[in-house]
């Protein structure tokens, strides 16, 4: 893919509309292949990677290309996931490592100092905000991974932060909304997850897919742009 990040234009409320249409499609299917996303994620350190195979799953179906749910378990971009996996494992160890230093002062078996445990609470305040915005800069990496062929990590992660530039409210908003979305499936008993759930992926790969066209190089474009002057 040839690309040039730019910020995104976040249509928040087709990305909604387009994963209702997309899971009601095919419904049948996208359940089997969300499954063996499922199962997939059982395996160490491949639930990203099943999650990025389902979006190209969308991606076929979306297109009318024609695709079969089993298709999650590829292992193409194996390695790339688990490099990035293995990133936010180290970024979030990083992020903690004062907390050792800080919990021999609350005390054990005596009540803590009241200083200790107000900076107890907003050093974990603290860590909730970093570890939110992180996760919003690097919402499109796994776009860029399974969707735009970027293997980088460090390019993806340079792409996603110019990508999210303005966003960030957006994105936060629509992952908050498309969570309690799937998740209304708990009211039917908790296995009516399994039905509300699709939806979650579904609804990202639009938001993914959208992403990719906006920042796509398009080099028969860009010539008929400069003949124009």
């Amino acid at each position: 893919m040839k690309a040039t990040a730019r910020p995104i234009d976040f249509k928040f409320n087709d990305y909604l509309n387009k994963g209702y249409e997309l899971l009601k499609k095919d419904f049948g299917n996208f359940f089997l292949a969300f499954i063996f996303c499922m199962v997939l994620s059982i395996i160490p350190f491949c639930g990203l990677m099943a999650a990025g195979n389902f979006y190209k799953y969308c991606r076929k179906v979306n297109n009318g290309i024609p695709a079969n749910p089993s298709e999650i378990f590829n292992f193409d971009d194996f390695s790339s996931y688990i490099i990035y996996q293995l990133i936010i494992i180290g970024i979030v160890f990083a992020i903690y490592i004062p907390m050792f230093f800080v919990l021999p002062f609350m005390g054990h078996n005596e009540e803590p100092s009241p200083v200790f445990g107000l900076f107890f609470m907003f050093y974990v305040f603290l860590i909730m905000i970093v570890i939110i915005f992180l996760a919003l800069k690097a919402f499109y990496i796994p776009a860029l991974i399974s969707l735009g062929g970027v293997k980088d990590i460090k390019t993806a992660w340079n792409m996603s932060k110019i990508m999210t530039k303005n966003n960030l409210l957006s994105i936060f908003l629509f992952s908050i909304v498309i969570s309690f979305l799937s998740q209304l499936g708990i009211l039917l008993c908790g296995i009516g997850i399994l039905i509300t759930m699709p939806y979650l992926y579904t609804t990202h790969y639009f938001a993914f897919e959208d992403a990719i066209q906006q920042i796509e190089y398009d080099e028969i474009k860009e010539i008929g742009h400069k003949n124009e002057y």
